[in-house]
């Protein structure tokens, strides 16, 4: 029996405007549980709109795409698994910025990195991973600061930081670009990761929700990439010979 119905059997002399009242209550009760078991527990994994930038760079057959976040301690945990994969398998790892707006240094942290990447882009590259690797340790905007002119004077040779690191904002709209790309694709967190295939049998890319298994996922997307790359010559080849 429902709320509205039990109410009304107990209580017979309730006027019939009361007993619409409890019946609309019983009703938005019912309607909130139902949107509370909705939200509660959404599904897992990225609802992907765009997927135009969910392939590898021209040449490679598997690539890691990553959304990050230099602030994100959970991008730092990703970090040494994510740098060990590619250099095991030797596939590209495309690193896109997503710096959150309630992280008050990691938007600074992806222009640093932008301009170091202007010096070269393994120079880029060991600044991101040197800021996840310390990440505990810069606590604002200043103490990044600090800790990006000490990783520069450690270089050799060292290199000269710049008081202003991007006077005209070009290397911030290059971090605002990856962040209108990730919410173009439907990024709602970081790290997002994807293994991301070319010319493949199986699907063209699958999002990594479990870490443990991404050797497991490359090793699949390498299988299927070379499988189709095989057919393909197959037939290529026999539609020469015709």
């Amino acid at each position: 029996m429902s709320c509205s119905a039990l109410l009304a059997h107990r209580l017979p002399a309730l006027s019939k405007r009361t007993s619409l009242l409890l019946s609309l209550a019983a009703a938005l009760l019912g309607f909130a549980a139902g949107a509370h078991a909705q939200f509660a527990a959404p599904s897992p994994g990225t609802q992907v709109h765009d997927a135009t930038a969910l392939r590898p760079p021209a040449g490679a057959r598997v690539a890691i795409v990553e959304f990050e976040d230099m602030e994100c301690p959970d991008c730092a945990r990703a970090n040494p698994l994510l740098k060990d994969a590619a250099a095991k398998y030797k596939i590209p790892w495309i690193r896109h910025d997503f710096p959150l707006p309630m992280h008050n240094w990691s938007f600074n942290a992806a222009v640093n990195a932008r301009w170091f990447d202007t010096r070269s882009k393994a120079l880029g590259d060991e600044y991101r991973d040197q800021v996840f690797a310390n990440q505990a340790s810069i606590l604002n905007p200043d103490s990044l600061r600090q800790f990006t002119e000490k990783f520069a004077a450690s270089q050799k040779p060292a290199v000269a930081l710049p008081f202003a690191i991007d006077p005209q904002g070009k290397l911030a709209e290059l971090v605002k670009a990856d962040y209108a790309l990730g919410q173009r694709i439907g990024i709602e967190h970081t790290p997002t990761i994807w293994v991301v295939t070319a010319n493949s049998k199986g699907a063209p890319f699958v999002e990594v929700l479990d870490r443990s298994k991404l050797f497991e996922l490359i090793d699949q997307a390498i299988a299927d990439t070379a499988s189709a790359t095989k057919s393909a010559s197959v037939k290529k080849a026999a539609a020469k010979s015709q």
